[in-house]
């Protein structure tokens, strides 16, 4: 499960310093109990965001069962996928 409030705070850490392997690098130190993944919005498929903010979308994984899966309830996560957007 991921708290609520950690959410808010992950993600005003990326709006703020920026998306990068630098940033999921820091956020893998500072949440430890969290998977964080660094990929293009267009890796993403058809899946619909949990959260979209300008720059990119972010994605909940559950791996509770035998397989990790996208979610887009953080009480079934267990970790964020960050996806970039990138204006053409």
């Amino acid at each position: 499960m991921i708290a609520a409030n950690d959410v808010e705070t992950i993600i005003k850490q990326v709006e703020t310093g920026g998306l990068s392997d630098a940033a999921i690098s820091e956020l893998r130190k500072e949440y430890q109990n969290y998977h964080f993944t660094y990929c293009m919005e267009d890796d993403m498929d058809a899946h619909v965001p949990a959260v979209e903010r300008s720059g990119f979308n972010l994605y909940f994984v559950d791996s509770a069962d035998h397989c990790a899966k996208l979610t887009r309830d953080p009480e079934q996560g267990s970790g964020f996928v960050f996806a970039e957007i990138i204006d053409e």
